[in-house]
């Protein structure tokens, strides 16, 4: 089970980085429940079950240790088959960022932004880069304590670099 105390950064799938404001109980549905309280940054709460964290997305910032790893699924090869039509990659895709897995993130940011080095994205294409590659930026950024422009120049240099 992940736990989480009010303080901590929290990412919740598909939203990105959030703060736990709150631990506490709810009454759902005639039940009491113990509830996570995260105040996202765009400044939506959500509430999430305790005993459902886990399965509802909501995790911890990846560790600085896994970083490397997150950079080693960026330097990859791309998985964008071209003989699948673009409404089968974005269901890939979308079940992909909402799996709220960092490697996913930076699955989809690789592949979406090698897939425009070779032609022109479609406006679901590009609204799915810019949404993996703003969160992922997000997250990186935080858990290295780094700035996030400077998180994005280097995404951008190494994904350029590798799609040569």
């Amino acid at each position: 089970m992940v736990s989480f105390a009010v303080g901590d950064l929290a990412v919740y799938q598909g939203q990105g980085v959030g703060r736990i404001t709150e631990v506490g109980p709810m009454e759902v549905a005639g039940a009491s429940l113990t509830v996570y309280t995260v105040t996202m940054e765009s400044g939506t709460i959500v509430r999430v079950p305790t005993h459902r964290a886990r399965d509802v997305g909501l995790r911890g910032l990846v560790e600085p240790a896994q970083v490397a790893d997150v950079y080693t699924i960026l330097r990859g090869e791309p998985d964008h088959p071209t003989d699948k039509a673009w409404n089968r990659r974005h269901r890939i895709y979308s079940d992909k960022l909402r799996s709220g897995s960092v490697q996913a993130l930076a699955e989809v940011t690789r592949d979406l932004s090698r897939l425009r080095d070779d032609k022109d994205l479609s406006y679901g294409e590009r609204q799915m880069l810019d949404q993996a590659r703003t969160l992922l930026v997000r997250e990186l950024a935080l858990a290295t304590e780094r700035d996030e422009f400077e998180v994005a120049r280097e995404l951008e240099q190494l994904l350029a670099l590798e799609g040569e």
